[in-house]
């Protein structure tokens, strides 16, 4: 018997991010989050200005399942700009809170936004090391 894989909860949590979302603060413009056929990954489209410069990518979101290999237990993404650069990072929701870690769980460098009742609002902060870092307020539209 062929086992058949479903989405995992973590995974379906993030569907509160579907649809797209006006960013202020301290990046500018808009992203826009839809799911791949299948619901296992989630596809950011990111068109944003930081720092007076264009920041232009896409990031795949989901959990791990290398060919052969049992299914990650994080969530995870790559982020793919349009200057040949790569980030990874590792999501998680708890409750109303949204937690992305620059690199692996836990990392110094990490956004933590929180959403409003409606699911219309996510607020939040990008905190680097060193002090650095900038508020974030994401506007679904």
């Amino acid at each position: 018997m062929i086992e058949t894989q479903q989405p995992s909860p973590e995974v379906k949590a993030l569907d509160r991010l579907v649809g797209t979302w006006k960013v202020t603060g301290g990046a500018e413009g808009t992203v826009r989050y839809e799911w791949m056929p299948g619901r296992f990954f989630l596809v950011q489209h990111v068109e944003l200005t930081q720092f007076g410069e264009p920041v232009t990518g896409i990031e795949i979101i989901g959990r791990l399942r290398p060919f052969g290999e049992p299914t990650g237990t994080d969530v995870v993404s790559r982020y793919y700009d349009s200057a040949g650069n790569t980030f990874d990072y590792v999501y998680e929701l708890e409750g109303d809170t949204l937690t992305i870690w620059a690199g692996a769980k836990g990392a110094p460098a990490y956004y933590r936004g929180t959403f409003d009742a409606d699911d219309t609002t996510l607020t939040g902060e990008w905190v680097y090391p060193g002090g650095g870092g900038y508020s974030s307020t994401s506007t679904r539209i």
